[in-house]
Protein backbone atom coordinates (compact mmCIF):
# COMPACT_ATOMS: atom_id res chain seq x y z
CA UNK A 1 0.00 0.00 0.00
CA UNK A 2 1.40 3.33 -1.24
CA UNK A 3 1.97 6.03 1.91
CA UNK A 4 1.46 9.38 1.67
CA UNK A 5 3.96 12.14 2.71
CA UNK A 6 1.47 13.24 5.54
CA UNK A 7 1.02 9.89 6.71
CA UNK A 8 5.04 9.73 6.44
CA UNK A 9 5.61 12.60 8.61
CA UNK A 10 2.97 11.44 11.36
CA UNK A 11 4.84 8.20 11.76
CA UNK A 12 8.08 9.96 11.88
CA UNK A 13 6.98 12.09 14.50
CA UNK A 14 5.43 9.20 16.88
CA UNK A 15 8.33 7.11 16.69
CA UNK A 16 10.39 9.47 17.37
CA UNK A 17 8.69 10.78 20.03
CA UNK A 18 8.38 7.29 21.62
CA UNK A 19 12.36 7.14 21.13
CA UNK A 20 12.50 10.21 23.03
CA UNK A 21 13.89 12.37 20.40
CA UNK A 22 13.58 15.53 19.42
CA UNK A 23 12.85 15.84 15.55
CA UNK A 24 12.96 19.42 15.79
CA UNK A 25 16.43 19.26 16.15
CA UNK A 26 16.94 18.03 12.65
CA UNK A 27 16.20 21.51 10.36
CA UNK A 28 15.20 19.11 7.41
CA UNK A 29 12.62 17.09 9.43
CA UNK A 30 11.56 20.78 10.73
CA UNK A 31 10.87 22.34 7.46
CA UNK A 32 8.98 19.07 6.59
CA UNK A 33 6.05 19.20 9.08
CA UNK A 34 6.11 23.01 8.85
CA UNK A 35 5.35 22.21 4.95
CA UNK A 36 3.07 19.93 6.02
CA UNK A 37 0.60 22.34 7.69
CA UNK A 38 -1.43 23.54 5.22
CA UNK A 39 -2.39 27.60 6.18
CA UNK A 40 -5.55 28.94 5.16
CA UNK A 41 -5.77 32.79 5.35
CA UNK A 42 -8.97 34.34 5.79
CA UNK A 43 -10.15 38.11 5.60
CA UNK A 44 -12.85 39.04 8.51
CA UNK A 45 -14.70 41.82 5.93
CA UNK A 46 -17.03 43.93 8.49
CA UNK A 47 -19.75 46.04 6.82
CA UNK A 48 -23.09 47.27 8.08
CA UNK A 49 -22.08 45.72 11.13
CA UNK A 50 -22.64 46.23 15.19
CA UNK A 51 -19.41 43.93 16.03
CA UNK A 52 -21.57 41.42 17.68
CA UNK A 53 -20.70 38.14 15.73
CA UNK A 54 -16.91 38.83 16.69
CA UNK A 55 -17.55 39.42 20.30
CA UNK A 56 -19.81 36.21 20.01
CA UNK A 57 -16.83 34.65 18.13
CA UNK A 58 -14.31 36.08 20.99
CA UNK A 59 -16.06 34.10 23.66
CA UNK A 60 -15.53 30.65 22.21
CA UNK A 61 -14.71 28.20 24.79
CA UNK A 62 -14.02 25.03 23.46
CA UNK A 63 -12.08 25.40 21.80
CA UNK A 64 -11.01 29.07 22.78
CA UNK A 65 -10.23 31.70 20.18
CA UNK A 66 -6.71 32.16 21.35
CA UNK A 67 -6.66 28.21 20.20
CA UNK A 68 -8.29 28.43 17.63
CA UNK A 69 -6.20 31.23 15.78
CA UNK A 70 -2.73 30.40 17.17
CA UNK A 71 -3.42 26.46 16.96
CA UNK A 72 -4.13 23.88 14.28
CA UNK A 73 -8.02 24.00 14.08
CA UNK A 74 -7.77 20.53 12.74
CA UNK A 75 -4.53 18.09 12.28
CA UNK A 76 -2.61 19.71 9.63
CA UNK A 77 -4.33 22.53 9.32
CA UNK A 78 -4.23 26.18 10.62
CA UNK A 79 -6.14 29.58 10.29
CA UNK A 80 -4.21 32.76 9.92
CA UNK A 81 -6.60 35.41 10.83
CA UNK A 82 -4.84 37.94 7.90
CA UNK A 83 -7.75 41.05 8.22
CA UNK A 84 -10.17 42.26 10.79
CA UNK A 85 -10.12 45.71 10.98
CA UNK A 86 -11.81 45.38 14.66
CA UNK A 87 -9.56 43.41 16.13
CA UNK A 88 -6.20 43.64 14.38
CA UNK A 89 -3.33 45.72 16.13
CA UNK A 90 -2.48 47.19 12.29
CA UNK A 91 -4.31 50.51 11.20
CA UNK A 92 -4.86 52.36 8.41
CA UNK A 93 -2.37 51.79 5.10
CA UNK A 94 -0.71 49.16 7.24
CA UNK A 95 -3.84 47.31 7.98
CA UNK A 96 -5.29 47.71 4.47
CA UNK A 97 -1.77 46.60 2.81
CA UNK A 98 -2.39 43.22 4.85
CA UNK A 99 -5.87 42.56 3.02
CA UNK A 100 -4.72 43.35 -0.38
CA UNK A 101 -1.42 41.03 -0.11
CA UNK A 102 -3.98 38.23 1.32
CA UNK A 103 -5.98 38.59 -1.72
CA UNK A 104 -3.03 37.56 -3.88
CA UNK A 105 -3.64 34.06 -3.06
CA UNK A 106 -6.07 31.79 -2.29
CA UNK A 107 -8.19 32.69 0.70
CA UNK A 108 -11.27 31.94 2.65
CA UNK A 109 -13.98 35.58 3.23
CA UNK A 110 -15.60 36.05 6.34
CA UNK A 111 -18.43 39.01 6.26
CA UNK A 112 -20.16 40.42 8.80
CA UNK A 113 -22.82 42.65 8.49
CA UNK A 114 -25.62 43.59 5.97
CA UNK A 115 -24.56 44.90 2.47
CA UNK A 116 -24.85 48.75 2.10
CA UNK A 117 -26.19 49.45 -1.06
CA UNK A 118 -28.34 53.00 -0.79
CA UNK A 119 -25.88 55.74 1.01
CA UNK A 120 -22.12 53.98 0.40
CA UNK A 121 -20.96 56.32 2.79
CA UNK A 122 -22.48 55.00 5.38
CA UNK A 123 -19.44 51.99 5.59
CA UNK A 124 -16.25 52.79 4.53
CA UNK A 125 -13.42 50.56 4.68
CA UNK A 126 -10.04 52.44 3.62
CA UNK A 127 -9.14 55.19 1.83
CA UNK A 128 -7.92 55.79 -1.89
CA UNK A 129 -6.52 58.77 -3.38
CA UNK A 130 -7.81 60.76 -0.59
CA UNK A 131 -11.38 59.10 -0.62
CA UNK A 132 -13.15 56.20 1.92
CA UNK A 133 -13.62 53.33 -0.17
CA UNK A 134 -17.15 51.37 0.07
CA UNK A 135 -17.69 47.70 2.08
CA UNK A 136 -19.49 47.13 -0.84
CA UNK A 137 -17.03 47.77 -3.51
CA UNK A 138 -14.30 45.54 -1.44
CA UNK A 139 -16.75 42.72 -0.97
CA UNK A 140 -17.31 42.30 -4.70
CA UNK A 141 -13.43 42.72 -5.65
CA UNK A 142 -12.74 39.98 -2.89
CA UNK A 143 -15.99 38.02 -3.59
CA UNK A 144 -14.83 37.31 -7.03
CA UNK A 145 -11.55 36.07 -5.70
CA UNK A 146 -12.50 33.93 -2.70
CA UNK A 147 -12.57 30.44 -2.49
CA UNK A 148 -15.69 30.52 -0.08
CA UNK A 149 -17.36 32.79 1.63
CA UNK A 150 -19.12 32.33 5.33
CA UNK A 151 -21.62 35.22 5.75
CA UNK A 152 -21.88 35.03 9.76
CA UNK A 153 -24.63 36.49 11.65
CA UNK A 154 -28.02 36.96 10.08
CA UNK A 155 -27.28 40.88 8.68
CA UNK A 156 -24.65 39.27 6.34
CA UNK A 157 -26.71 36.53 5.62
CA UNK A 158 -30.28 37.64 4.92
CA UNK A 159 -30.20 41.33 5.99
CA UNK A 160 -31.08 41.27 9.35
CA UNK A 161 -32.23 44.73 11.57
CA UNK A 162 -30.69 47.20 9.25
CA UNK A 163 -33.02 45.82 6.40
CA UNK A 164 -36.00 45.82 8.72
CA UNK A 165 -38.71 47.71 7.52
CA UNK A 166 -38.20 51.17 5.50
CA UNK A 167 -34.67 49.94 5.52
CA UNK A 168 -32.52 53.51 4.76
CA UNK A 169 -29.58 52.26 3.66
CA UNK A 170 -30.50 49.64 1.24
CA UNK A 171 -29.07 46.75 3.16
CA UNK A 172 -29.58 43.23 1.53
CA UNK A 173 -27.57 40.14 2.38
CA UNK A 174 -24.27 38.68 0.62
CA UNK A 175 -25.99 36.01 -1.23
CA UNK A 176 -28.38 38.72 -2.70
CA UNK A 177 -25.40 41.03 -3.27
CA UNK A 178 -23.84 38.42 -5.24
CA UNK A 179 -26.86 37.57 -7.64
CA UNK A 180 -26.98 40.86 -8.50
CA UNK A 181 -23.48 41.22 -9.43
CA UNK A 182 -23.24 37.78 -11.11
CA UNK A 183 -20.69 36.09 -8.70
CA UNK A 184 -20.64 32.47 -8.56
CA UNK A 185 -18.78 32.01 -5.10
CA UNK A 186 -20.49 29.77 -2.60
CA UNK A 187 -21.90 31.48 -0.08
CA UNK A 188 -22.58 29.70 3.34
CA UNK A 189 -24.50 31.63 5.90
CA UNK A 190 -24.44 31.56 9.64
CA UNK A 191 -27.54 33.55 10.21
CA UNK A 192 -28.35 34.92 14.40
CA UNK A 193 -28.09 37.56 16.08
CA UNK A 194 -25.40 36.94 17.26
CA UNK A 195 -23.67 33.60 15.93
CA UNK A 196 -22.82 30.98 18.36
CA UNK A 197 -19.24 30.55 18.28
CA UNK A 198 -19.34 26.88 17.69
CA UNK A 199 -20.97 27.59 14.53
CA UNK A 200 -18.05 29.17 13.23
CA UNK A 201 -15.44 27.23 14.15
CA UNK A 202 -17.22 24.04 13.47
CA UNK A 203 -17.91 25.36 9.82
CA UNK A 204 -14.73 26.67 9.50
CA UNK A 205 -13.06 22.78 10.58
CA UNK A 206 -15.17 21.05 7.97
CA UNK A 207 -14.11 23.91 4.86
CA UNK A 208 -10.74 23.24 5.62
CA UNK A 209 -10.76 19.16 6.35
CA UNK A 210 -13.14 18.75 2.60
CA UNK A 211 -13.60 22.13 1.22
CA UNK A 212 -17.45 24.20 0.71
CA UNK A 213 -18.86 21.40 -0.79
CA UNK A 214 -18.61 18.96 2.24
CA UNK A 215 -21.21 21.51 3.97
CA UNK A 216 -24.57 20.38 3.58
CA UNK A 217 -26.97 23.33 3.24
CA UNK A 218 -30.50 23.66 3.47
CA UNK A 219 -33.37 25.89 1.37
CA UNK A 220 -32.08 29.11 3.24
CA UNK A 221 -28.23 28.63 2.58
CA UNK A 222 -27.60 27.49 6.26
CA UNK A 223 -25.46 24.22 7.12
CA UNK A 224 -28.05 21.72 8.21
CA UNK A 225 -25.73 20.27 11.10
CA UNK A 226 -26.98 23.67 13.16
CA UNK A 227 -30.47 24.84 11.26
CA UNK A 228 -32.61 21.89 11.12
CA UNK A 229 -34.05 21.01 14.40
CA UNK A 230 -37.06 23.30 15.40
CA UNK A 231 -36.65 25.38 18.79
CA UNK A 232 -40.31 24.07 19.47
CA UNK A 233 -39.49 20.50 19.27
CA UNK A 234 -36.91 20.52 22.24
CA UNK A 235 -38.40 23.72 24.09
CA UNK A 236 -38.10 23.55 27.71
CA UNK A 237 -41.81 25.16 27.38
CA UNK A 238 -43.09 22.86 25.51
CA UNK A 239 -45.39 21.13 28.06
CA UNK A 240 -47.45 24.45 28.96
CA UNK A 241 -47.67 24.46 24.70
CA UNK A 242 -49.22 21.10 24.29
CA UNK A 243 -51.65 21.41 27.36
CA UNK A 244 -52.94 24.79 26.38
CA UNK A 245 -51.33 27.11 29.31
CA UNK A 246 -50.05 30.02 27.67
CA UNK A 247 -48.49 33.26 29.18
CA UNK A 248 -50.89 36.40 28.79
CA UNK A 249 -48.07 38.56 30.06
CA UNK A 250 -44.29 38.69 31.12
CA UNK A 251 -43.22 36.99 33.62
CA UNK A 252 -46.01 34.08 33.38
CA UNK A 253 -44.23 30.77 33.89
CA UNK A 254 -46.08 29.37 30.49
CA UNK A 255 -45.94 28.91 26.92
CA UNK A 256 -44.52 31.91 25.44
CA UNK A 257 -46.03 31.71 22.10
CA UNK A 258 -49.00 34.69 22.51
CA UNK A 259 -46.01 36.47 23.47
CA UNK A 260 -44.35 36.47 19.96
CA UNK A 261 -42.11 33.50 20.54
CA UNK A 262 -40.90 32.48 17.16
CA UNK A 263 -39.78 28.72 18.25
CA UNK A 264 -42.75 27.27 16.19
CA UNK A 265 -40.50 28.27 13.21
CA UNK A 266 -37.37 28.74 13.90
CA UNK A 267 -34.67 26.18 12.96
CA UNK A 268 -31.77 26.25 15.07
CA UNK A 269 -29.64 24.10 18.05
CA UNK A 270 -30.01 26.59 20.24
CA UNK A 271 -31.58 24.27 23.04
CA UNK A 272 -28.72 22.03 23.17
CA UNK A 273 -25.75 24.66 22.75
CA UNK A 274 -27.23 27.73 24.62
CA UNK A 275 -24.73 30.50 24.62
CA UNK A 276 -22.43 32.25 27.20
CA UNK A 277 -20.32 29.00 27.74
CA UNK A 278 -23.05 27.11 27.56
CA UNK A 279 -25.07 28.48 30.19
CA UNK A 280 -28.03 30.10 29.20
CA UNK A 281 -30.63 31.07 25.51
CA UNK A 282 -33.46 33.06 25.15
CA UNK A 283 -35.96 30.69 26.40
CA UNK A 284 -34.17 30.07 29.71
CA UNK A 285 -34.53 33.45 30.05
CA UNK A 286 -38.47 33.36 30.03
CA UNK A 287 -38.07 35.50 26.85
CA UNK A 288 -39.73 34.37 23.30
CA UNK A 289 -37.45 33.05 20.11
CA UNK A 290 -37.59 36.14 18.20
CA UNK A 291 -36.21 33.98 15.20
CA UNK A 292 -33.38 35.61 14.19
CA UNK A 293 -31.73 32.59 12.45
CA UNK A 294 -35.05 33.01 9.27
CA UNK A 295 -34.77 35.23 7.02
CA UNK A 296 -37.88 36.55 7.43
CA UNK A 297 -36.18 38.20 10.62
CA UNK A 298 -36.98 41.04 12.17
CA UNK A 299 -40.59 40.33 10.95
CA UNK A 300 -42.00 43.46 9.83
CA UNK A 301 -44.89 43.65 11.33
CA UNK A 302 -43.86 43.08 15.09
CA UNK A 303 -41.29 40.93 16.54
CA UNK A 304 -43.70 40.09 18.91
CA UNK A 305 -46.55 39.35 16.57
CA UNK A 306 -47.68 35.21 16.74
CA UNK A 307 -46.48 33.07 13.44
CA UNK A 308 -48.53 30.81 12.34
CA UNK A 309 -47.91 27.21 13.68
CA UNK A 310 -46.85 24.69 10.61
CA UNK A 311 -44.65 21.67 12.13
CA UNK A 312 -46.15 21.62 15.33
CA UNK A 313 -49.97 21.42 16.54
CA UNK A 314 -51.49 20.18 20.11
CA UNK A 315 -53.56 17.43 21.05
CA UNK A 316 -56.74 18.03 20.40
CA UNK A 317 -58.10 17.37 23.77
CA UNK A 318 -56.36 20.28 25.07
CA UNK A 319 -57.89 23.87 24.94
CA UNK A 320 -56.86 25.41 21.74
CA UNK A 321 -53.56 27.97 21.12
CA UNK A 322 -56.17 30.85 20.35
CA UNK A 323 -59.92 31.15 22.05
CA UNK A 324 -62.46 33.24 21.15
CA UNK A 325 -64.56 34.45 23.99
CA UNK A 326 -67.37 35.93 21.93
CA UNK A 327 -69.17 33.82 19.19
CA UNK A 328 -71.69 34.30 17.31
CA UNK A 329 -75.29 32.34 17.33
CA UNK A 330 -75.84 30.87 13.43
CA UNK A 331 -79.25 31.62 12.62
CA UNK A 332 -79.10 29.80 9.44
CA UNK A 333 -82.29 27.32 8.11
CA UNK A 334 -79.85 24.30 9.11
CA UNK A 335 -78.89 24.86 12.37
CA UNK A 336 -82.41 25.99 13.07
CA UNK A 337 -83.97 22.74 11.38
CA UNK A 338 -81.17 20.71 13.93
CA UNK A 339 -82.06 22.71 17.15
CA UNK A 340 -85.92 21.75 16.29
CA UNK A 341 -84.88 18.61 16.25
CA UNK A 342 -83.24 18.71 19.30
CA UNK A 343 -85.30 20.28 21.08
CA UNK A 344 -88.43 17.87 19.62
CA UNK A 345 -86.15 15.11 20.71
CA UNK A 346 -85.92 16.40 24.03
CA UNK A 347 -89.60 17.20 24.57
CA UNK A 348 -90.14 13.26 23.62
CA UNK A 349 -87.77 12.51 25.93
CA UNK A 350 -89.80 14.35 28.75
CA UNK A 351 -92.93 12.90 27.94
CA UNK A 352 -91.59 9.65 28.29
CA UNK A 353 -90.79 10.15 31.47
CA UNK A 354 -93.75 11.62 32.89
CA UNK A 355 -95.73 8.70 31.41
CA UNK A 356 -93.59 5.98 33.41
CA UNK A 357 -93.77 7.83 36.55
CA UNK A 358 -97.79 8.33 36.09
CA UNK A 359 -97.88 4.48 35.94
CA UNK A 360 -95.38 4.10 38.70
CA UNK A 361 -97.54 6.12 40.87
CA UNK A 362 -100.83 4.13 40.06
CA UNK A 363 -98.70 0.79 40.53
CA UNK A 364 -97.85 2.28 43.87
CA UNK A 365 -101.53 2.70 45.06
CA UNK A 366 -102.95 -0.46 43.97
Amino acid sequence: MAISRRRFLKFSAGTAAALGVNVFDNPLLKKAFAEAVKETPVIWLATGACSGCSVSLLNALSPRIQDVLLDQVVPGHHMELAFHQTIMAASGDLAMEAMYETEKKPFLLVVEGSVIEGDPRMCEVGESHGHGIPGSAHLERLGRKAQAVIAVGSCAAYGGIPKANMNPSGSIGVGDFFAEKGIATPVINLPGCAIHPDWFVATLATYMLAGPEAIELDEHGRPKMFFSKLIHDNCPLRGHFDAGRFAQKWGEPYCLYKLGCKGPVTRANCPEKKFNAGTNWCLDNRHPCIGCVQPESPYEDSMFGTVPIQAATPPAAYPPIVTEHRQEVDFSPTYGALAGVAVGAAGVNMLKKRSAEAKQDIDDKE
